[in-house]
């Protein structure tokens, strides 16, 4: 090998290693903000499959509702994953957010549980009943147990029926409201509660077995997403976290660690 050649050859493999000695600064980040729980265990898987197309996610973990919109909307997260358009609506009509959906990812259909009755139908008279108490899931409660004849509700209320639009109640039943992640505790206080999914898998609920009556499965309309300030949507690095959300790997935890109580939105 001539001189100039060795040289040249040598050059090479110090670029090269200079190269692979750098560090994975390249990565883009994300802070991303869910509820702790099965939302973040999805999260997780979520974080891996974004690693592979150069994102960083750093997640972090709320325990109430309220938290995750209120941090998004300071600069605290770049995104968030937990809520539907009625809630977020809500949040925006209330606190008035300039926070958009992203994309889609997933669907827990909400159900009613009780430690005391096997069926629905045996509702006492005056049972006393929980349900959360932010507007969007008190009126998803409300109107399933509409759905379920125990109560009608004025129409035209849409997703958003209080209790003051109870217009029919045979069984007389009293409505507790209540922050959504205290449900479960108070659920032996009660004949029962309208919990969310992620709220019930906490409390060790399985949704499937031990809801008495739950949610469509389908064409259901509250499915979550990610969640960004207006004018991030279209960032790269939010349909890339998008992606990952709606990515067979997710679809394939979904169907494996829930079986069902949790389903993909998109």
């Amino acid at each position: 090998m001539s001189i100039s050649r060795f040289i040249n050859v040598a050059a090479g493999i110090a670029v090269a290693a200079l190269i692979s000695a750098l560090p994975a600064s390249a990565a883009e980040k994300i802070k991303l903000g869910v509820i702790g729980g099965d939302e973040e265990e999805i999260a997780e898987v979520v974080k891996k499959v974004a690693a592979k197309d150069g994102i960083d996610i750093q997640i972090i973990a709320f325990s109430d509702y309220t938290l995750p919109n209120e941090a998004l909307s300071r600069g605290d997260l770049d995104a968030n994953a937990f809520q539907h358009q009625p809630y977020l609506d809500a949040q925006i009509a209330a606190r008035g957010y300039k926070i958009v959906p992203a994309g889609f990812t997933i669907v827990e259909p909400i159900g009613f549980y009780s430690t005391k009755l096997k069926a629905f139908k045996d509702l006492p008279q005056g049972a006393q009943i929980g349900i959360p108490n932010d507007p969007s899931n008190g009126g998803r409660a409300l109107n399933l147990l509409a759905a379920n004849g125990l109560i009608k509700v004025k129409p035209g209320k849409g997703l958003l029926p209080t209790t003051l639009d109870v217009i029919d109640n045979p069984k007389q039943v009293k409505f507790r409201e209540l922050d959504a992640a205290l449900l479960p505790k108070q659920l032996p206080d009660l004949d029962g509660a309208v919990i969310n999914t992620n709220y019930a898998l906490g409390a060790k609920l399985d949704p499937r077995k031990d809801a008495l009556v739950q949610e469509s499965r389908t064409e259901n309309p509250y499915g979550n997403f990610v969640a960004v300030r207006s004018g991030d949507e279209g960032k790269p690095t939010i349909r890339k976290l998008v992606a990952a959300y709606q990515s067979p790997d997710v679809k394939a935890f979904l169907e494996t660690r829930f079986k069902g109580a949790v389903l993909p939105a998109w």
